[in-house]
């Protein structure tokens, strides 16, 4: 039998420079959607798919702000909500105390710059067993996709090394993306991960994008060693995932959901919007405010 998927990997490790300059402070994946961070929407999204113990990656000067929103009680608050007669407003911050096992860690400042970086950081709070990869500025509309990812893999055979995410999008501008080619002859297994292929040389337009499913056998691939550095002299985790694919199956999982990404203003600000549709807060007198911008 495969073992359980308890662990996950969620990662904030850059320093966000299109959002400057709140970002000179504020980790980027604690910007709010509505009255939550982003990196709270993604664990909460863990937690569908029965994840039990988060590694939070962040850097060394965002590791301390994750740290006191995530394990700080706030009984001070409390206690004033208490006093103005207000304390069912800290019911918030109350659930925040029921999310997993969250262990923030700085990255290694070491390592190399790239998305691979974070993961090499947390391999020692990983152990022997199969873990999440999640990228904290990617978020789903609908079904959670870490739990896609888990049971596509405890369904898959005993071959299967890892599962990554896509989204099918026929639209796509794959100039700004990585793009899923899959193997000859099959429906779901990986090929490789090309970043930023022109339209011409695009294989799909299944997107990849940060939700990966690992077994152990990754750290066979993960290494720091200038001959691993890739596209701009960076690491990264499509490349390891790519060196796999080339001796092992890598399963490709369509999501259900609709990724969002929150990685520069732009898109930040249509997920904040798109999530408040979604809000039966918002839904009403939000919507109609929408309707009436003369756009």
């Amino acid at each position: 039998m495969k073992q359980t998927v308890r662990k996950a990997v969620v990662t904030d490790g850059g320093y966000a420079t299109r959002f400057f300059p709140v970002t000179k402070t504020v980790p980027k994946c604690m910007l709010p959607i509505i009255d939550k961070p982003i990196t709270q929407i993604v664990i909460e999204e863990c937690m569908e798919a029965g994840i039990t113990e988060i590694i939070l990656v962040a850097t060394e000067e965002g590791r301390e702000i994750y740290d006191d929103y995530f394990h700080n009680n706030s009984q001070h608050i409390h206690e004033q909500l208490v006093k103005q007669n207000k304390p069912e407003r800290f019911d918030k911050i109350r659930n925040i105390y029921s999310l997993p096992n969250i262990i923030v860690i700085a990255q290694n400042k070491n390592l190399p710059y790239g998305t691979a970086s974070p993961i090499i950081s947390a391999l020692p709070y990983i152990g022997d067993e199969p873990f999440l990869h999640v990228q904290a500025d990617d978020v789903i509309l609908g079904k959670s996709t870490c739990k896609e990812l888990v049971d596509a893999y405890l369904q898959s055979d005993d071959n299967t090394m890892a599962v990554i995410a896509a989204q099918d999008i026929p639209d796509v501008d794959v100039t700004r993306y990585g793009i899923v080619k899959l193997k000859e002859g099959t429906e779901n297994e990986l090929d490789s991960i090309i970043e930023k292929p022109t339209i011409e040389d695009a294989p799909s337009t299944l997107v990849s994008f940060g939700r990966y499913l690992y077994t152990p056998l990754i750290k066979k691939y993960l290494s720091s060693d200038e001959k691993n550095l890739g596209k701009d002299n960076e690491l990264w985790m499509v490349d390891a995932i790519w060196r796999m694919a080339k001796e092992h199956k890598v399963l490709v999982k369509p999501i259900s959901g609709q990724w969002k990404t929150t990685g520069d203003p732009n898109n930040y600000l249509r997920t904040v919007i798109e999530y408040a549709l979604q809000d039966k807060d918002f839904n009403g007198e939000f919507k109609e405010y929408l309707k009436s911008l003369d756009l």
